[in-house]
């Protein structure tokens, strides 16, 4: 069903009723499924009859067990949506095919939107949609745990004195930016999670939670990682002396893969969004952490992938954070 090589001119993308097909086919690869009763491939799509004058929207089936009417809308993302589904598709194509993503103006001018609200919220609802499962496996092997901070200038200047010639320095405030906390699994999985304050109080029950008691634990030289990082095997590199890696027993220890993420994070963060408010932190979060964790796949198989993620979920306007 997928085509590796998918680009945005394929008819899904432009065509409402080529969306809504291939629609059908992701979500209902053994037949319809009722929404109702859940029964499977017991209902037939709904056809006006030559000699009606009833209207019949495209797409509605008819479930014979349950004698209800549904869409392969109902019960997923796009449920009451005004959007149509071409442009769904194309939304999920242009996000998961962006390495630091893409921002709600440029969705709104590519998907031929009415609004920016509309893009911002469509894109918000997809971001919604790659929710992580919680973790089944703990992380093994060599894990990295590392912490990072998101977010930039205030937006006002503190008056401050300067000698004649000299701008004034910046001064970051601690309050604006949102603190991430991600734990990577060595050419597996990242999860990043953000706290309200990187300390052993909050970091300490993360790593509990999704690291192996057998892994070996890599960080940096922080304090923080130092305490919340017992009862593990723990290896930490010297960042203050500038040392990035170095190799005990034929194994490296360093922090360089959850460095590289924290990177395409910044990337997207300065370069693609320039701002968000910290209580969307987590929205983001959940949007570079699956494309990271997707990596290895092509852009047709990712939007596949996410696609296949939609059922169940529902983010209403009214409260747009999970």
């Amino acid at each position: 069903m997928a085509n590796n090589n998918v680009g945005i001119l394929h008819p899904r993308y432009q065509n409402e009723d080529a969306a809504r097909e291939y629609l059908e086919k992701v979500r209902w690869p053994d037949g319809p499924v009722c929404p109702h009763c859940g029964l499977i491939n017991e209902a037939s799509k709904v056809t006006p009859k030559p000699d009606s004058k009833s209207p019949v929207r495209k797409g509605v089936w008819y479930c014979r067990a349950c004698e209800k009417q549904f869409t392969v809308t109902i019960d997923s993302i796009y449920e009451d949506s005004h959007i149509p589904l071409h442009k769904w598709l194309l939304g999920f194509h242009l996000m998961a095919s962006s390495k630091k993503g893409i921002s709600a103006l440029q969705l709104m001018r590519n998907l031929e939107l009415g609004s920016y609200q509309t893009a911002w919220f469509l894109a918000h609802r997809i971001r919604w949609v790659l929710t992580r499962e919680p973790v089944q496996n703990l992380f093994t092997g060599a894990v990295e745990v590392d912490e990072t901070y998101v977010g930039g200038k205030p937006r006002y200047t503190i008056p401050q004195s300067t000698k004649p010639g000299e701008r004034p320095q910046d001064h970051y405030s601690p309050t604006r930016r949102a603190a991430v906390v991600s734990v990577l699994q060595r050419g597996g999985s990242v999860r990043s999670h953000h706290v309200e304050q990187v300390n052993s109080k909050t970091i300490k029950p993360i790593i509990e939670a999704m690291v192996d008691k057998d892994a070996h634990l890599m960080t940096d030289d922080s304090t923080v990682l130092k305490s919340a990082g017992k009862n593990r095997k723990h290896s930490r590199v010297n960042h203050t002396a500038k040392e990035y890696s170095r190799y005990e027993n034929g194994e490296c220890i360093s922090t360089n893969s959850i460095e590289s993420f924290f990177a395409i994070l910044k990337r997207g963060h300065y370069g693609i969004y320039h701002h968000w408010d910290r209580k969307y932190t987590g929205q983001y979060l959940r949007e570079f952490d699956w494309r990271y964790n997707v990596r290895k796949l092509d852009d047709a198989e990712r939007t596949l992938a996410a696609l296949k993620m939609t059922s169940g979920k529902r983010l209403m306007l009214k409260d747009p954070v999970r």
